[in-house]
């Protein structure tokens, strides 16, 4: 760690504001991940996370094939279907199914987005919910509003390791998130708000529909930024010496178009990189997920 507590209570502005990256965080909760999955074989269990692939999309495989990896860093069974893109809906939920009922399998994914002709949403809703790695399932949704044990969605949790780990103190302090997605900004907010020594904050959401929003922003101790509107934040939306999150992204084909302009760094005490800031953690969290399903699932 480069900062003291004591100096990011107080941040100052600075032409290059410490970076916050997401690597080292991601390579903490994997070290913690790989641990759990070691003492769960040790007992004769071996952690699984099931992955379905629709389609042929050259990204999504790319993003399969990078948990496939991980999982056989971390001592995971991996097993996958891919099917193809002119699967009916039916036989995507059979799929699913298939993983809900084998006790050998502790988390699933489908990997996002789908085909047209599909409703990922009721795929989802399909899933069983403690096998939900990506805590999306609306009674995960409703396990974290009321503080019960259960995954958690994987960007809002990557994001309060992210604060955890470089030291920025959130307890009492101003967040504003700048976004109200189901995936992001809604079940960020209820996560910070909890009371927890990395959280317990005062959190406002705000987004693109309110005409003021910058109003918000410029009051912000820690600003996270997850609207997916390139650019959106920019300097003069950023209280100088806050710490900025940039966790809203958009693609253009493969050019990653981030909310924050670079120029923030100007006026933020610290900030995520352009990349490699919040993407590491939220695959970490995929892991620490299904492993933490496993321990439940043979407690």
């Amino acid at each position: 760690m480069t900062t003291t507590s004591e100096s990011a209570e107080h941040p100052t502005p600075s032409s290059a504001a410490r970076l916050l990256p997401g690597a080292p965080v991601a390579e903490a909760v994997l070290a913690e991940t790989a641990a759990a999955a070691a003492r769960l074989r040790d007992r004769g269990i071996t952690p699984s996370l099931a992955t379905i692939l629709v389609g042929d999309d050259d990204a999504s495989a790319g993003y399969i094939a990078i948990k496939q990896r991980q999982a056989a860093e971390l001592g995971f069974a991996s097993p996958h279907v891919h099917l193809p893109a002119t699967v009916a809906q039916a036989d995507l939920h059979r799929a699913i199914a298939r993983f809900n009922t084998d006790p050998a399998v502790h988390g699933i994914l489908v990997q996002y987005p789908v085909p047209g002709h599909l409703d990922y949403d009721a795929a989802l809703l399909t899933i069983d919910p403690d096998k939900d790695v990506d805590g999306m399932h609306p009674l995960n949704m409703g396990r974290l509003a009321v503080g019960l044990p259960g995954p958690l969605p994987c960007t809002p949790a990557g994001i309060e390791a992210l604060l955890a780990y470089h030291q920025i103190p959130v307890a009492g302090r101003e967040v504003v998130i700048l976004g109200r997605g189901a995936t992001l900004g809604r079940p960020l907010a209820m996560l910070l708000a909890q009371k927890r020594p990395t959280a317990n904050a005062a959190v406002t959401v705000v987004h693109t529909g309110v005409p003021d929003w910058p109003r918000y922003t410029r009051r912000a101790d820690i600003l996270v930024a997850a609207a997916g509107v390139p650019g959106i934040v920019r300097p003069e939306h950023v209280k100088p010496g806050a710490v900025v999150i940039g966790a809203g992204v958009r693609y253009e084909g493969r050019r990653l178009l981030p909310d924050v302009d670079e120029a923030c760094a100007e006026v933020a005490g610290a900030i995520t990189p352009r990349v490699g800031g919040v993407g590491p953690t939220t695959v970490a969290m995929l892991f620490r997920n299904a492993v933490r399903a496993a321990e439940r699932a043979n407690q």
